[in-house]
C-alpha cells in the first residue's frame, strides 16, 4: 500500500539508484559507463564529500513530522502516570501486595520495548527506508492502542499496549531521527531540539487531556482517543523523502535485500568512544523512568488525593521543551565530541534532583524540582543525535542509534517496577527515588573519558597519516637518488 504513494525518486533513492533530485556528479557517474574504473571511484569519492545538505525546504516539512512523532510517541509514554492511577482502579484491589509492581510492569514493557526494537528497526531503516519503516510501525501502534482498548485484565494488557503498540511506536520514531540528517548538518542540533520539544509539548497537554477523559468517558474510550495519534502518525511518515546517496554495495541485482553480512554493520563497534557511549547511557538509565511513572502515586500519597498532580507533569514538559531548544541550538556551538559534556551534566542534575523528590515536604518545592528535571532532561535528550554524528559519521548513524536504543531498553524496563516492588515492600517511595538517583551519577562520570578518547584517536590517526605521507615522499624520491648516484658513477668512470 505504501509503495504506491511514494514520491518521485525515492524507490530509486532506496534501491540504490539515483533519485529524481541527484547531484550532477551522481547522475554522471551513475549513467557514464565510458569511463574507467579508477575514474568512477573518484567520482565516487568526490560526490560524497560534495553532498550539500540543503538545510531548510523540504527539510521543515520533515521536521514538523517528526515533531509529531516525538511528541505523539513519548507524550503518551511520558503521561502513563495519569493512565497507571487508571489502572489500578480498573484492574487491582486493595487485597493485592504486589498491584503497583504488576501495574507498572504495563509502562515500563511499553517504553522499554520501544528501545529494544531499536537495532532491528535500524536495519529495517537501511533496507526499506525511513518512509516505509515509518508508516508500517505506526500502522503497527494504531492496531495495538486500539486493541488495548477492548482489554479487560493486566495480562493481555502487557501483549498489547505492552509489546504491539511499543514495537509501532519503536518502528515510527527511530526512521524520524534518522530522516533529519539527510536535511540537516549545520543546524542538526536546533532541529533536533525542536524535534524533540514535541514530545514536550504533548507532555504538558496530555496529561490534563487524559485526566478529563478518563473522568468522562473511562479508560476503553480514552485509549481509543489516542488512537488519532497514531493515525496522524502514519500519514505525517509519508513526508520522510530520503537525499543522502546509499552506501555502495548495500543492495544485490535484482534484490532490494542486502548479503545478511551487510545489514548488520559492525563498524560502529569499532570505535572506543562509541562503545563508552553506548554502554555509559543504559548504565545512567535505570532510574531514569521512575518518575515519570510513580511520581503521580508518591504525591497522591503525600499530598492527598487532591493535590494538582498533572502540573508536575507540566512542568517537567515546559522545561523539558525549552531545554531541548536551548541546548539544542548550544550543541551547534560545541565542537566535535565535546557535546558529551552537555549530557554529563544532564545526568548529574537529573540524579540529584531524583534525590530530591522524597525530601520535598511542601508542594512548591516537588514544582521546583520537577522544574529542573525537565530542563536537563531536555538537554540529554535533544543531543542524542548529534553526539551518533560525531561519533560514526552520518553513514552509519543508523544503526548508531539503534544499538544504543536497544541496550536503553533494559534499564527503562526494570526500573519502574523495581521501585512499585520496594513501594509496596516498604510502603514507601522514599528509597525508591533516593535509588533512582545512583545510576545518572555513575553514568555520567563514565561518559567524562570520551572527548578524551577521541582526542587520542584523532592524534594517533594524524600521526599515521603523516608517517604514511613521509613513507610515500621517500619511494618518491628513491628514483631520483637512484639516478643522482648512477650519474655521479658515470662522471667518476670518465675522469
Amino acid at each position: 500500500m505504501t509503495e504506491g504513494t511514494n514520491m518521485p525518486g525515492e524507490d530509486r533513492a532506496e534501491q540504490g539508484e539515483e533519485p529524481a533530485g541527484a547531484p550532477a556528479e551522481e547522475r554522471k557517474e551513475n549513467g557514464d559507463s565510458k569511463g574507467t574504473v579508477p575514474e568512477q571511484s573518484a567520482a565516487a569519492g568526490a560526490q560524497e564529500v560534495e553532498f550539500v545538505h540543503p538545510e531548510g525546504g523540504w527539510g521543515w516539512v520533515v521536521m514538523l513530522a517528526a515533531m509529531w512523532c516525538n511528541g505523539s510517541v513519548f507524550g503518551i509514554q511520558n503521561a502513563f502516570g495519569i493512565l497507571f492511577l487508571s489502572l489500578l482502579r480498573e484492574f487491582g484491589s486493595e487485597d493485592d501486595d504486589d498491584l503497583r509492581f504488576r501495574t507498572a510492569w504495563v509502562g515500563s514493557l511499553s517504553m522499554g520495548m520501544i528501545f529494544f526494537c531499536s537495532p532491528i528497526v535500524s536495519v529495517f531503516t537501511d533496507v526499506l527506508g525511513c518512509r516505509v519503516t515509518a508508516v508500517g510501525g505506526a500502522a503497527v501502534g494504531l492496531v495495538g492502542l486500539l486493541a488495548s482498548s477492548f482489554v479487560t485484565s493486566l495480562g493481555p494488557m502487557y501483549f498489547t499496549y505492552g509489546i504491539v503498540f511499543a514495537c509501532g511506536c519503536s518502528f515510527a520514531y527511530q526512521p524520524s531521527l534518522v530522516i533529519l540528517g539527510h536535511y540537516f548538518k549545520k543546524r542538526l542540533g536546533l532541529v533536533n531540539g525542536i524535534v524533540t520539544a514535541g514530545s514536550s509539548f504533548f507532555t504538558i497537554t496530555l496529561p490534563f487531556v487524559l485526566s478529563g477523559l478518563l473522568e468522562r468517558v473511562g479508560l476503553q474510550n480514552t485509549m481509543r482517543v489516542l488512537c488519532i495519534l497514531m493515525f496522524v502518525l502514519m500519514l505525517a511518515g509519508f513526508t520522510y523523502r530520503p537525499l543522502l546517496p546509499v552506501k555502495p554495495g548495500n543492495t544485490r541485482t535484482g534484490s532490494r535485500f542486502p548479503p545478511l553480512s551487510k545489514m548488520f554493520n559492525i563498524n560502529i563497534w569499532k570505535s572506543l568512544g562509541y562503545r563508552i557511549w553506548a554502554f555509559g547511557i543504559p548504565a545512567a538509565l535505570y532510574g531514569y523512568f521512575v518518575p515519570y511513572v510513580h511520581l503521580m502515586k508518591h504525591v497522591e500519597e503525600r499530598f492527598g488525593k487532591e493535590a494538582s498532580k498533572e502540573v508536575l507533569l507540566m512542568c517537567i514538559g515546559i522545561t523539558s521543551g525549552v531545554g531541548r531548544l536551548i541546548f539544542g541550538r548550544a550543541a551547534d556551538y560545541v565542537s566535535g565530541v565535546n557535546k558529551v559534556y552537555l549530557q554529563v551534566t544532564s545526568f548529574f542534575v537529573i540524579g540529584l534532583m531524583s534525590m530530591m523528590i522524597p525530601l520535598c515536604h511542601m508542594f512548591g518545592g516537588l514544582i521546583a524540582v520537577c522544574l529542573l528535571m525537565g530542563l536537563f532532561d531536555g538537554c540529554f535528550i535533544c543531543i542524542m543525535a548529534p553526539i551518533a554524528f560525531e561519533l560514526v559519521g552520518d553513514k552509519d548513524v543508523s544503526q548508531a542509534i539503534g544499538f544504543l536504543l536497544g541496550l536503553m531498553s533494559v534499564p527503562m524496563t526494570v526500573g519502574p517496577p523495581i521501585a512499585g516492588f520496594l513501594r509496596d515492600r516498604l510502603g514507601s517511595y522514599d528509597v525508591a527515588f533516593y535509588l533512582a538517583g545512583i545510576p545518572p551519577i555513575v553514568g555520567g562520570a563514565v561518559l567524562c573519558v570520551i572527548p578524551w578518547v577521541e582526542a587520542r584517536r584523532k592524534r594517533r590517526e594524524k600521526e599515521e597519516a603523516l608517517n604514511k605521507d613521509q613513507d610515500v615522499t621517500e619511494k618518491m624520491m628513491e628514483p631520483e637518488k637512484a639516478e643522482q648516484e648512477a650519474r655521479s658513477k658515470t662522471s667518476e668512470s670518465v675522469l
